[in-house]
């Protein structure tokens, strides 16, 4: 197993206001990559109204929320598992599982590794390599799967290189997976915040492999990590049997499942994070392109990975340099296979961005 070194996660602001003693309110987080809009306004109206759902429970099959999310997604309400956040299902389906030996691309989110570590299963990882640009070279993995591997997780977009596979591609790994029984889980917490997200998405490919799990989250395109919101889609019908038979009952609260409903058919947050997002992540992207000391990965998420090409910065002099003007951005040197040379920040308005883009270039010189 790699060794993950200790780090400041996104959440972690209490622990930043302890050591830096910064207070918590005043910190932009740029690390937490959660949509910059917060959460909608007219979930914000409309939730309260709905507070006496507490006083009974949720139904049990949470029949509203899975068709709406269902609608959202692009497929049937039948394919769709909800649970306590992505966290829950990514367990769940690694308990059901059980896989001796999974593989990872990575560099990627450590949750992954764990949880199979967890359920006594060994993890090998693919590193996606800086000379293609962290982009994945599919004939190359793919001749790297064996018999004896169970698993394959993938992020995608991926978390933080940013990077994308697309569907056409997303199939011939699929297909070799086939071959070798490998079941596949990708992780499609950030793909709602593409610009060419109906090219990425695997949710289509569910009508056709039942090999594949695809995940999702509230946290980040809804800001609403709080809230523990999550679903999975998949079109094999014995593993949403599975799943329901092992999952407790009712770990959706009542209200996150309204929040649900309301936010999934929110047409005009959603338009509105799609073009904030989109335009903030040219407009970064351009700048930072320009920049001699840095060398930049175009973004297929909200978020950005930047290699500092100055001999005498890290990231760790990058992360005090911003934490201590109240921006935090992610030291990606605790990330397998990057070192002290990697950052990443997420778009957040665009006079936060100008912001945070000043701190950075002018410590780079």
């Amino acid at each position: 197993m790699i060794q993950h070194k200790d780090h400041f996660h996104g959440s972690d602001l209490e622990k930043i206001e302890q050591y830096y003693g910064i207070k918590k309110d005043d910190i932009i987080s740029f690390s937490a990559n959660v949509n910059p809009l917060g959460i909608s306004p007219k979930l914000r109206r409309t939730l309260a109204e709905k507070i006496d759902a507490i006083t009974t429970y949720p139904d049990r099959e949470y029949t509203a929320l899975r068709r709406c999310i269902a609608k959202y997604a692009g497929t049937d309400y039948e394919n769709i598992i909800v649970g306590n956040g992505s966290t829950e299902l990514i367990s769940l389906f690694i308990q059901i599982e059980h896989p001796k030996k999974a593989i990872i691309i990575g560099p990627t989110y450590s949750e992954y590794e764990r949880e199979i570590s967890l359920g006594g299963g060994t993890t090998l990882y693919y590193p996606l390599k800086e000379s293609d640009g962290f982009a994945l070279n599919t004939a190359d993995f793919i001749s790297c799967l064996k018999d004896d591997i169970d698993l394959l997780v993938l992020c995608n977009p991926n978390n933080p290189t940013s990077t994308c596979i697309p569907t056409k591609s997303m199939r011939i790994i699929l297909d070799a997976c086939k071959q070798h029984g490998i079941y596949v889980m990708v992780d499609e917490t950030y793909v709602e915040f593409a610009d060419n997200m109906h090219k990425i998405t695997s949710v289509p490919l569910t009508n056709y492999y039942n090999n594949l799990v695809i995940l999702r989250g509230t946290s980040k395109f809804f800001a609403a990590p709080g809230l523990r919101l999550g679903y999975a889609v998949t079109g094999n019908r014995d593993l949403i049997k599975t799943i329901n038979t092992r999952k407790n009952p009712w770990t959706i609260n009542s209200l996150a499942a309204i929040a649900g409903e309301i936010m999934f058919q929110d047409e005009a947050y959603i338009n509105e994070t799609k073009s904030l997002i989109s335009s903030e992540r040219r407009r970064m992207y351009a700048l930072f392109e320009a920049q001699k000391n840095f060398k930049v990965y175009p973004p297929s998420g909200n978020f950005m990975l930047v290699k500092i090409l100055s001999d005498d910065l890290t990231s760790q002099d990058l992360f005090d340099c911003t934490i201590r003007r109240g921006m935090m951005i992610r030291d990606c040197s605790t990330f397998p296979f990057l070192d002290d040379k990697y950052i990443r920040f997420c778009f957040m308005t665009p006079e936060q961005n100008d912001a945070l883009a000043k701190c950075i270039i002018e410590a780079s010189i």
